[in-house]
């Protein structure tokens, strides 16, 4: 440990995962730990969110854990104040939620269409309007938001609603970056590419968009797309993030930090 974050308070949103293993949120909380963070560990599955906080409690951190649905104006307010009334302020704030709908504009529903844009656009907004005000108090911050490759790129599966929900997630990403900026507010995002990770292995459609259902083959089609060969996994995301909340990037603000093993470089 040379404790990168010794010092600042983080709040993980999405810190649980979503099935055995290592989910971004999940690494990334237990990483901000180890490099010295005191962790405030919020999911909307308390299950999952004292999971990680157990885990970096076992390990000699200091986390809390809070259920929130960070779609809900109301939840996000209560999770800022429990997080400040813990820990006095927040230094780090790490949005990392996000869900997927198979299906283009026509196939595609309105209700999810609403749901998919509630959870991976409206709950950043949400947790920076809450947020903002308390590290402006405390002299900045570092907000780190979790897009995809799948903003800037058509990845070969027709999900409409992700792909434009994280497109704008990048903009907003930007546009606040420079609002805040003189005030020493760091806002940037992850763009992960084909991850291993829980949320894609439950997703049925994914699976069944490259190999009819066969997660296995999925993630040999998947490391088959990747100039590297593989695909990446949570840790991937998790040191990206450590970087991105720690001081050695004070002067990175309205980047989208791309984690992908080269696939976005691709012509085909």
């Amino acid at each position: 440990m040379v404790e990168r974050l010794k010092g600042k308070i983080a709040l993980v949103v999405g810190a649980g995962s979503s099935g055995p293993g290592w989910g971004n949120g999940k690494a990334t909380a237990v990483a901000f730990a180890r490099e010295g963070a005191k962790v405030f560990c919020a999911d909307i599955n308390l299950a999952a969110a004292e999971e990680t906080a157990g885990i970096i409690r076992n390990e000699g951190g200091k986390a809390l854990a809070h259920r929130a649905d960070v779609s809900d104006a109301a939840d996000v307010k209560a999770m800022v104040e429990a997080c400040a009334s813990a820990y006095g302020r927040i230094d780090v704030l790490d949005n990392n939620v996000g869900i997927a709908e198979l299906g283009g504009v026509v196939e595609v529903s309105e209700a999810d269409w609403d749901r998919v844009f509630a959870v991976n656009l409206k709950s950043a907004y949400l947790t920076m309007k809450q947020t903002i005000p308390l590290m402006l108090r405390h002299g900045g911050g570092s907000i780190i938001n979790i897009s995809s490759i799948a903003s800037i790129r058509y990845t070969g599966v027709p999900y409409a609603t992700y792909y434009a929900s994280k497109a704008a997630l990048n903009q907003l990403t930007r546009t606040t970056a420079v609002e805040y900026a003189g005030r020493q507010i760091r806002v940037n995002a992850i763009l992960p590419g084909l991850m291993k990770t829980p949320m894609v292995e439950k997703s049925a459609g994914l699976a069944k968009s490259y190999a009819g259902g066969d997660v296995e083959e999925m993630w040999r089609a998947r490391d088959r797309q990747v100039p590297m060969g593989f695909g990446g996994d949570a840790w991937d995301i998790a040191w990206a993030a450590v970087y991105l909340a720690s001081d050695e990037s004070r002067y990175v603000t309205g980047i989208e930090l791309i984690v992908d093993g080269g696939i976005t470089l691709k012509y085909v």
